[in-house]
């Protein structure tokens, strides 16, 4: 006669095998069980929806999958092979939804994007091909 374990009546697999997570189940990275308790904790409502935790933690990773991806992008432009809060912020503030976004964030040590207004760049002259102001300015 079989163990009682094996016909479990007839429902899958018996108690023995491994749990799944909540993520591995989404098919996600980040945690959704840990979503789920801050989201209880954090007494943003008295209740908290099975599926709530699983949606936040699919766009939060899809946000930090977006966002290291143009920085990647950014990094490789620079020859690094790092990604650095320099890379991040170029990331950020050259995609114009991100920049909309994270608008009034501040990425310390991101520095600000390389920018210099048209009416500050020397004239070209037509004859001559010199600029003018450019080594004039220092003679006396």
């Amino acid at each position: 006669m079989s163990s009682p374990a094996a016909t479990a009546g007839g429902r899958g697999k018996s108690k023995a095998s491994k749990s799944t997570s909540r993520s591995q189940k989404a098919g996600l990275q980040f945690p959704v069980g840990r979503i789920a308790r801050f989201l209880k904790a954090g007494k943003y409502a008295e209740r908290v929806g099975a599926g709530a935790p699983v949606y936040l933690a699919a766009v939060l990773e899809y946000l930090a999958a977006e966002v290291l991806e143009l920085a990647g992008n950014a990094a490789r432009d620079n020859k690094k092979n790092r990604i650095v809060p320099r890379h991040i912020q170029l990331a950020v503030r050259n995609d114009e939804e991100l920049s909309k976004l994270l608008g009034t964030v501040t990425i310390a040590a991101g520095g600000v994007l390389p920018n210099i207004h048209t009416i500050l760049l020397p004239k070209k002259t037509g004859k001559g091909g010199k600029d003018i102001g450019g080594s004039i300015s220092q003679e006396f």
